[in-house]
């Protein structure tokens, strides 16, 4: 999961606290996502991300 976002990150030329900020969640979850702790982020937390990414959810797929 984390490789899908640290590359839509990378096109963008941002960081997981800027995608925390962005998305209104927690940096910790961001940064549990990063470590594999949180291996299956709930729906709310992806649909937050993605569109604080400007991305469709089918891109983490």
């Amino acid at each position: 999961m984390w490789e899908k976002i640290e590359e839509q990150l990378n096109k963008k030329n941002k960081t997981g606290y800027w995608l925390a900020k962005q998305a209104g969640i927690p940096v910790q979850s961001i940064y549990s996502i990063k470590r594999d702790k949180d291996m299956q982020p709930s729906f709310e937390k992806m649909v937050a991300i993605a569109d604080a990414l400007e991305v469709s959810l089918d891109v983490f797929r």
